[in-house]
């Protein structure tokens, strides 16, 4: 196979799809809302082709998959309307691949969605379901969080003067681009169905998490604990949202902070006089 459609083209995985796939030698096919708009990629003119993909309209999909030997379904939308991008979204385009004879479908999805009962997983769980009940070949891929959006909820309280956090979620957080590396990987064996999940290479505490980001950027915010009730809560407190049998990534939390501030980030476990309550 040389083509592959990447829906969801300029998120966070997407946009390291294209680069890797291109890198591989894949002809990619590059899905987005803005066509006209595209980010830099590795690629050039005849390596990636952007293409006008809206799941939730139903807008270009038959014409995305027509040329597609194989697609990587990484649209999706944690803040926005998840029924109809990561459910409704994602049975249009099985349907369109079915008919056009795609023989390779990636859904990469979450670590928990099975476990959690927080709506957006529950959601990407529908996905999963209506991935595996389709005739089109197929393999689902869960990964832990990103480094780049634990990076993202920590920024937005870092604007506070204090930072009300539910510290005892667990979380092992991985580097996307290394989860975009498995996804190529994954392609090139051929569908699995469900493939093994990946996962960052250690579990922190949130505190542990938010302690190395504000030690990272030189800030002098306290972080308290937020008590949070409910199942969701649970879930993330009790490490449902982890797999630590397969901590297979290797950028760790610091080295991302690193990358992203400068600097050297140390562990928080091995910092001493935490403010953390």
């Amino acid at each position: 196979m040389d083509s592959v459609l990447v829906t969801g083209a300029t998120g966070t995985l997407g946009g390291a799809l294209v680069d890797r796939l291109v890198e591989a030698g894949w002809r990619v096919l590059a899905g987005t809302r803005w066509p006209d708009d595209p980010p830099p990629t590795a690629g050039d003119a005849g390596t990636v082709e952007w293409i006008e993909l809206d799941l939730a309209e139903g807008r270009g999909i038959d014409r995305a998959v027509a040329d597609a030997e194989a697609v990587v379904h990484a649209a999706t939308a944690p803040q926005g309307d998840a029924e109809a991008v990561d459910v409704r979204g994602t049975e249009r385009l099985l349907d369109a691949a079915e008919g056009a004879g795609v023989e390779h479908l990636l859904y990469p999805s979450i670590v928990g969605v099975g476990e959690i009962p927080f709506s957006y997983y529950e959601r990407k769980r529908e996905a999963e379901r209506a991935v595996e009940a389709s005739p089109v070949p197929s393999t689902v891929l869960r990964a832990t969080q990103f480094h780049a959006f634990v990076d993202e909820i920590l920024a937005t309280v870092a604007r506070l003067p204090v930072w009300p956090l539910p510290t005892e979620f667990r979380a092992q957080p991985v580097d996307h681009r290394e989860v975009a590396d498995r996804i190529v990987d994954c392609l090139a064996d051929g569908p699995r169905g469900r493939a093994d999940p990946v996962g960052g290479p250690a579990v922190h505490t949130l505190g542990e998490l938010a302690s190395a980001y504000r030690e990272a950027r030189g800030l002098r915010r306290a972080i308290v604990r937020l008590p949070v009730p409910g199942g969701v809560a649970k879930g993330f407190r009790a490490g449902k949202a982890t797999c630590p049998d397969r901590a297979v990534g290797t950028a760790t939390w610091e080295s991302w902070l690193a990358e992203q501030y400068g600097g050297a980030a140390t562990s928080a476990a091995d910092r001493a006089g935490a403010t953390s309550r």
